[in-house]
């Protein structure tokens, strides 16, 4: 007698074998659910200008929405604490950047430690620093607002994220090169510093040209100069710092993704890969283009090492600059 299989048990037999495929296993258990990302600081910042567009991109390719977790405050290193004592089960994921390289020099106490508490998955953007005034207050080029702070020192005052933060870092290096002072006032993030910045309540910012590109656009504050050695293609008009006679005033941002240390390895392949995805959707790619952002594609042990380059880099920073937390 010949057993003929009916086409239930001819498709059982299929998804059991797809299933015993280690690439058919991944795509099934990750995400199963939706998947949280701790973004340490408010909302409007540059790591939101970047989070936000990934999670839109990540939930529509995967069906699993990526939830932005706004977790501010202590240039973000409140919130990366709380990501390290998150399960690790690969339902929580930080998004960090160049603050938290930072944050090691400049705070004598974390609770937590970036190179032994997380597990570092993928660089996802990286934009230059750029210096942004209320027009209102700062009138002119760079060169007349430089002559002003030469002239009137401690009188400028500018913005950050918060102590230690890569806008802090940039306003000290800029005032060691420039042999300028201005006053620094911290926020509790990005996004807070800009909404005053364009209400005319500080005078200037160095920030991250991610999440300033839209205000520069929009008249609401103006670009005097882009940090590196040359122009940024989303604004060809707004100089550079080396043909303004800074050749090495070079502050880049950039913004990471990790996992808790101890997130299961197949957990932590399938992210990176569906957040590549994401961001090299035409969607994403527009954004990324439209903030001046590079996708610098860097995963795994290539992203790590890049973290520890960093760490080293802003360490000597912070003790030639003498720069300390307000």
């Amino acid at each position: 007698m010949n057993f003929q299989p009916t086409r239930r048990q001819w498709l059982g037999w299929t998804a059991a074998a797809l299933a015993g495929m280690p690439g058919f296993a991944l795509a099934q258990s990750w995400p199963t659910k939706a998947v949280n990302l701790i973004v340490p600081f408010p909302a409007g910042g540059g790591t939101d200008a970047f989070a936000r567009p990934l999670g839109a991109q990540f939930t529509r390719l995967t069906g699993k929405s990526l939830v932005i977790d706004n977790r501010g405050g202590a240039g973000g290193t409140l919130g990366a604490g709380i990501a390290a004592k998150a399960p690790n089960d690969g339902y929580t994921l930080f998004m960090g950047g160049v603050h938290h390289s930072i944050a090691p020099s400049m705070y004598p106490r974390l609770d937590y430690d970036l190179e032994k508490d997380f597990v570092p998955l993928i660089l996802v953007a990286s934009v230059p620093q750029v210096l942004v005034v209320n027009p209102k207050r700062v009138t002119g080029n760079f060169q007349d607002f430089l002559r002003q702070v030469k002239a009137q020192p401690g009188k400028i005052n500018y913005a950050s994220a918060g102590g230690g933060t890569s806008h802090h870092l940039a306003g000290e290096l800029f005032k060691q090169q420039t042999k300028t002072f201005i006053t620094h006032i911290p926020y509790r993030g990005a996004g807070p510093a800009l909404n005053d910045l364009i209400a005319g309540n500080v005078d200037v910012m160095f920030d991250g040209l991610g999440s300033s590109a839209g205000h520069i656009k929009g008249g609401r504050i103006k670009a005097l100069m882009v940090s590196g050695a040359k122009r940024n293609p989303a604004f060809p008009d707004v100089p550079c710092a080396a043909e303004l006679g800074l050749p090495d005033y070079n502050v880049t941002t950039w913004y990471g993704i990790w996992a808790p240390r101890g997130t299961p390895a197949d957990a932590q392949k399938a992210a990176i890969d569906d957040i590549r995805r994401a961001i090299q959707t035409d969607e994403a790619k527009a954004v990324w283009a439209a903030q001046g952002a590079e996708f610098p594609d860097l995963a795994g042990p290539a992203f790590d090492a890049f973290v520890k380059a960093e760490i080293q880099k802003w360490a000597q920073v912070v003790k030639a600059s003498g720069a300390k937390l307000d």
